[in-house]
């Protein structure tokens, strides 16, 4: 297929200035919502007094559970009833930046005063913040009806020993941490009401159609009643998944009042009560013979959930990745999903799989120190080479050329003079030591596979407009799609309109998550253009389905120098090499890397959210919680190969999370192979100074 690289038809309007964000969206007569949040991390509710709020200056009302009378939102069907999380918290409230009232006032400085005179009676109860402390018999329970903080177990083989013909044996416990997702637009949400009981919703959404179905559920109309529309949305890596109560309560008060009514999340806000990702405590053993030939993997996660468990099929997608590349015979996991007096942890841009890439590079690379052997070689050891290939934890890969991907970073980096140069600056003793990672990772798209909804329609004047089911949040689906339609049809790609995230205008739809957009509704669109070539006309539509996950891949390479004397760790060079099948716009793919890569590094290098022992967040603003800019990052070098798939029309893979996961392995093995020569075996996430520099020193002091 010919080099496919277009400029993104939407950079246009964004560069402009002239994108279109639910706070552009132009309402007359709109009321504004703040809501008011807990400060405690645990605590039972005794009372709310409002009457102070209720007479301030343009408050239209202050609002608590009963006056909404919304039930509380099913978190997800692998976990018990009493763990359904509130839309208002009315007894108890389980995390700080837990919503409890909602003030609605003529402007937001009006909403914000009055929020901040509402008086809240805590009770303060214990709180648990760390997953595995939360699951001991002596823990404060946030559930007493459910009994325990376990919301959700699985295992797999954890009687077998699947480590018996290993001859060597390397363990680790590694920590995934909780991150924030910080997208530059927070969560808002703008709910219109119109007449015979309609609303219309703009949200800031990955999938609006998810929406209209909650919010017709909660004001008891049928959801043709209600039209969501996500204008652009700009950013949201998973965290924009999740049906907010924000939303429900907003679109309650927007009926019951019948005026428009606005929120949007401040910043701090939005560092509270937009979800989390990660957040896994990794209990691994990797099982050898002596000549690097892997025998078995053996790990138990603890996951963390936070407050309500939305994100409990996590660590399933941790263990269904958890062979990573290789060929391993045999694999035992156990995973506990905890709750915790925390923010609620969901998907986060990759969801699952970048733990699993982190648990298997780090422990390959444990097992190559153990066995003085070159990191690179005992890969290609065990790379799989025969597809498609069953790994045993029943995820059929559909193809893959690891080994070609691997040789090509290497050669990119100069993988071998750089080990000469490590090891010069060994033998010199120089403060500044150089660190050499490799990330080599495969990873699950359009997960279990899944359906799609496209339209196209022909109009007299040669122009096509194609409408989708998907919704973006930066990834570029309108010139995705119209290359599709623009290539099928054989007429420009200019001469394709294409519409979204609309549920007003578009049939039906599952939005976009997964990396499943190009896969699944371009396929969709691909389909709908032939279906209109056969059929004659001028319009025709048909659901496209994949039977199946997709499974890109890649290797990583990154370079880092680590001064031994403050533990200051800087990363001079990223090499990437990702194959996500046939690549339609190599371009837009390039961009997906590099964002991807540049969030990887994020949580290798600086990025976690914290809690004290009490539940209070440490760092839940942009003051403390640390996020590279460009100037903190060097220029990456990547390339992309190209292994098509035969499970859709496309032969295309996701390539949306693929960066994100091979990245955080391959700086974080890079800062680890950089002291390795002193002891240090493995340091946790994020790699910052402090840490770095004290393993340094415990490693020094054992010599």
């Amino acid at each position: 297929m010919p080099d496919g690289s277009v400029k993104r038809s939407e950079d246009a309007r964004f560069l402009a200035g002239a994108g279109r964000y639910v706070e552009n969206v132009l309402v007359g007569g709109a009321l504004r919502a703040v809501f008011v949040r807990s400060m405690m991390p645990h605590a039972l509710i005794r009372s709310v007094d409002a009457s102070a709020a209720r007479a301030m200056q343009g408050v239209v009302g202050v609002f608590m559970a009963a006056d909404v009378d919304i039930p509380p939102q099913p978190v997800s069907g692998l976990v018990p009833d009493a763990m359904n999380r509130p839309v208002l918290a009315s007894d108890v409230a389980r995390f700080a930046g837990e919503q409890i009232a909602v003030v609605v006032a003529e402007t937001e400085a009006q909403a914000a005063d009055a929020a901040e005179a509402v008086v809240v009676d805590f009770e303060p109860l214990q709180a648990v913040t760390d997953p595995e402390e939360a699951l001991r018999p002596a823990a404060p329970i946030l559930f007493p009806e459910h009994g325990s903080n376990l919301a959700h177990s699985f295992e797999e083989h954890m009687d077998d020993d699947v480590l018996a013909a290993a001859e060597v044996v390397v363990s680790g416990r590694f920590i995934n941490q909780r991150l924030v997702p910080v997208p530059l637009e927070t969560n808002a949400c703008t709910a219109v009401p119109g007449e015979d009981d309609a609303t219309t919703l703009w949200v800031s959404t990955q999938i609006p159609f998810d929406v209209r179905g909650d919010v017709s559920d909660a004001l008891g109309v049928a959801p043709a009643k209600v039209r969501v529309i996500a204008p652009d949305v700009g950013g949201a890596f998973g965290a924009k998944l999740s049906v907010y109560p924000e939303y429900l309560v907003v679109a309650a008060l927007a009926r019951r009042l019948g005026r428009p009514v606005r929120w949007s999340e401040s910043r701090s806000e939005s560092m509270l009560a937009l979800t989390h990702g990660r957040g896994q405590v990794q209990y691994v053993e990797l099982g050898a013979k002596r000549d690097g030939t892997l025998v078995g993997l053996r790990a138990d996660v603890v996951a963390d959930m936070g407050a309500y468990p939305v994100g409990a099929f996590l660590p399933s997608l941790t263990h269904e990745m958890s062979s990573g590349q290789y060929a391993i015979p045999r694999i035992a996991f156990r995973a506990r999903c905890a709750v915790t007096n925390t923010t609620p942890i969901a998907p986060y841009r990759g969801a699952g799989r970048p733990e699993a890439a982190a648990l298997i590079e780090r422990a390959m690379d444990m097992l190559a120190a153990e066995l003085r052997m070159d990191p690179a070689e005992i890969r290609r050891r065990n790379f799989i080479r025969e597809f498609p290939h069953e790994t045993a934890t029943g995820q059929k890969y559909d193809s893959g050329n690891y080994g070609r991907a691997l040789e090509e970073v290497l050669r990119m980096v100069e993988y071998d003079a750089l080990r000469v140069e490590q090891a010069a600056r060994r033998g010199r003793g120089d403060v500044k030591q150089l660190g050499i990672g490799l990330g080599t990772y495969v990873e699950m798209t359009s997960i279990g596979g899944g359906t799609e909804f496209a339209s196209v329609e022909m109009h007299e004047d040669g122009h096509a407009t194609v409408k989708s089911g998907l919704s973006p949040s930066g990834q570029g689906h309108e010139t995705s799609l119209a290359q599709v339609a623009s290539r099928a049809l054989g007429i420009p790609f200019e001469h394709v309109r294409v519409v979204h995230s609309d549920t007003g205008v578009v049939s039906r739809g599952e939005g976009t998550w997964g990396s499943r957009s190009l896969q699944i509704g371009g396929s969709a669109v691909l389909a709908a253009c032939e279906k209109l070539k056969a059929e004659g006309g001028t319009y025709a539509e048909v659901d496209f389905t994949q039977t199946d996950s997709t499974f890109p891949f890649g290797a990583h390479v990154a370079v880092v120098e680590v001064d031994t004397e403050t533990g200051g760790a800087e990363l001079v060079k990223m090499v990437a090499v990702d194959d996500a099948g046939v690549a339609l716009n190599p371009m837009m793919m390039q961009g997906q890397i590099h964002g991807g890569v540049a969030q990887g590094i994020a949580q290798a290098l600086f990025e976690e959210m914290t809690y004290d022992e009490d539940g209070n967040p440490m760092n839940a603003n942009l003051a403390t919680y640390a996020i590279p800019s460009a100037a903190d990052l060097p220029s990456f070098e990547t390339v992309i190969t190209q292994t098509p798939t035969d499970r859709n029309p496309l032969g295309a893979k996701g390539i949306g999370e693929s960066g994100t996961i091979g990245a955080t392995p391959a700086v974080q093995n890079a800062v680890v192979d950089a002291v390795s020569y002193l002891g240090v075996t493995h340091i946790d996430m994020p790699l910052v100074p402090e840490r770095v520099w004290r393993a340094i020193q415990d490693a020094r002091a054992t010599r």
